[in-house]
């Protein structure tokens, strides 16, 4: 019996089949599926679809960096020595899959995830997609050469010190890598147990938040206190000096420090010494030991020069038999040091949203990484390395290029503030035209638009995190906090995130009430009630709870009916003021409600000040 194929998960595999052979970069790839058997779990999807299913992911194409299972793929960490197959996917892989995403394969990576060239392998260095004399970045170089190539529209890789944000900067791609642990390391082979992180490539960044909602959550809890959103003019820190960066990669940084105060941005210029030395404390100081205590016992079988036969990098295996004579005493000491450099770094971020940094510093070659490759990849991870020790969120995203490079920015967040960094990201993101290569998969024959991803890419409608399991209360108001007007800051303040305009039931009135700034008050009425404009935002827990202490007269918060049948907390008034306030329901609108009493009152003060000039004119003779 044939298999069907003719769905949207089907024609995106048939698309991909006939990218692969377009694009010919068998570097990219550890393990790829057969044809058969993606066709097949395509037509499961499309069936799935059709029945009713909901798939947030439906036929979206995955790549997996291969130090994390997919079940029956050989997970090698890019050395074949140490394979074993899994039998089961990990947790991060099995919500994608669950999410209707199919898996192509499993890519190519620096060696046990040690290194951001992406040439550390002996499957062969994976090159730019762009311009193929160049690094594409590591470790998780071929999940982001997949991405930025169009093979697949979402990739995980994985991020101890940079891997899933410099290759997004150098692909000109989007890599978010989040708050440690609230996505599971489950099934990931480690590289330092205590700084790592599963992350998400997309060609947008709508994508890969739809992407890390479904991976993401059921592992580190989401505090009470979340916020879900940046405010609309957010507080934005950079460094004052930017080492490493050439002046060209300089001036198109600040060119985008300006961009952002052009739309309202406060940025401001910090000193970036904390972040730097504690950058150079992941692997120029003690802690560099966890590199030996998650691989160290393996390399041990192969003393004697027998590396070969398992296909050990020589870079690789001197980095990590190094980490392994650290002693105890200095691992300590430099944990310490790394928390005290972590509060001065927090004191520079005081009274900020984020901190805006360059993903990448350049874009070496491959000869220039062949000969200096420690030298190269140490200053790769200049603006990266602190992140995860810090234990901060970020997300990179492609932002303009220079000298025929990409250049990407990363916004960096403290933990659990996911959703602040992606809102101002989205302020910089600009996806770049797609690499030739890219061009010319899609006219092979077979080959679809959605191979690219680039006819439609889907987005979640709620904050990533939210989706993940990130408690958020539906408020709804109707005046004078809604977005744009006087009072909306009190829930900016809160982190609050804006869900778009609704309409209550047909069950409610509306009064102007007498207060500064003014604002109208709604109850329920049996009878004559109308359909009330509004908007729903979405508050933390500890947010809702911190805005009704603070809520005054004659305000009241509870449950409120919307027009679609869904309940959420809206604001009533007291009866009192219910009673003495103008009725003002026929609107159905307070801002037009407010348009037409300014007008009144306006009109009124014109007719007030005519009469009182004509009660002491003087009279003519």
């Amino acid at each position: 019996m044939s298999t069907v194929t003719s769905g949207p998960a089907g024609t995106r595999v048939k698309a991909a089949l006939a990218a692969l052979d377009a694009v010919d970069r068998p570097e990219i790839w550890i393990t790829l599926r057969s044809a058969d058997d993606l066709l097949a779990e395509a037509a499961a999807i499309d069936a799935a679809v059709s029945g009713g299913a909901r798939l947030p992911l439906a036929g979206l194409l995955l790549a997996v960096k291969n130090n994390v299972d997919v079940a029956g793929i050989p997970t090698t960490a890019a050395c074949p020595g140490f394979a074993y197959v899994p039998e089961r996917d990990a947790e991060a892989v099995a919500r994608l899959r669950a999410g209707g995403a199919l898996v192509l394969g499993a890519t190519n990576l620096d060696q046990f995830a040690t290194g951001l060239v992406g040439t550390r392998s002996p499957h062969g260095a994976v090159r730019d997609s762009r311009r193929p004399d160049y690094i594409s970045g590591g470790s998780s170089s071929g999940s982001a050469v997949a991405v930025a190539l169009g093979l697949v529209d979402i990739a995980i890789g994985t991020d101890t010190a940079g891997s899933g944000r410099v290759p997004a900067g150098l692909q000109g791609i989007v890599g978010i890598k989040p708050t440690l642990d609230v996505v599971s390391t489950a099934g990931v082979v480690p590289a330092c147990r205590s700084w790592d992180a599963v992350t998400i490539f997309a060609r947008h960044l709508s994508t890969a938040e739809l992407a890390m909602g479904v991976m993401a959550g059921g592992a580190r809890s989401w505090p009470a206190d979340i916020r879900l959103a940046a405010p609309e003019k957010p507080r934005v820190a950079y460094p004052a000096t930017l080492p490493a960066l050439p002046d060209a990669w300089a001036a198109e940084f600040h060119r985008n420090v300006d961009r952002l105060k052009g739309l309202g941005v406060e940025a401001e210029a910090i000193e970036f010494d904390a972040f730097l030395e504690a950058a150079r404390l992941l692997y120029d100081g003690g802690l560099v030991a966890e590199r030996h205590a998650a691989v160290g016992s393996f390399l041990e079988k192969y003393d004697g020069g027998a590396g070969n036969q398992a296909g050990i990098d020589p870079t690789v295996e001197r980095i990590i038999r190094a980490a392994g004579r650290v002693p105890a005493h200095r691992y300590v000491a430099d944990t310490a040091k790394l928390e005290a450099l972590k509060q001065q770094a927090m004191a520079r971020l005081e009274g900020f949203d984020a901190l805006l940094i360059p993903t990448a510093p350049f874009h070496p070659t491959l000869a220039d990484v062949a000969a200096d490759p420690v030298g190269v990849n140490s200053l790769m991870g200049t603006y990266t390395n602190f992140c995860n020790l810090f234990d901060l969120s970020a997300v990179a995203v492609p932002a303009g290029t220079v000298d025929g490079a990409q250049f990407g920015l990363t916004v960096v967040a403290r933990t659990f503030e996911d959703a602040v960094a992606a809102d101002i990201a989205r302020l910089l993101e600009v996806t770049p035209e797609a690499p030739a290569l890219f061009a010319r998969a899609l006219h092979e024959p077979g080959a679809a638009p959605a191979a690219a991803g680039e006819a439609a890419h889907p987005s979640s409608s709620v904050p990533w995190p939210v989706a993940a399991g990130a408690t958020a209360v539906p408020l709804v108001v109707v005046g004078a906090h809604r977005k744009g007007q006087p009072l909306a800051r009190q829930l900016e303040e809160l982190g609050a995130a804006w869900d778009g305009p609704v309409r209550t039931a047909a069950r409610y009135r509306m009064v102007s009430l007498d207060t500064e700034p003014p604002k109208p008050g709604v109850y329920r009425a049996e009878d004559g009630g109308a359909e009330l404009v509004g908007e729903r935002w979405l508050v933390s827990q500890a947010g809702l709870g911190a805005f009704l202490a603070a809520l005054s007269e004659p305000m009241l918060l509870g449950s409120i009916q919307l027009a679609d049948g869904s309940r959420a907390v809206g604001f009533a008034c007291d009866a009192v003021a219910a009673a003495q306030g103008e009725d003002i329901t026929l609107y159905g609108d307070w801002l037009a409600a407010k348009d037409h009493l300014s007008r009144r009152k306006s009109v009124g003060q014109d007719l007030g000040d005519a009469a009182l000039a004509g009660s002491t004119a003087v009279p003519s003779p």
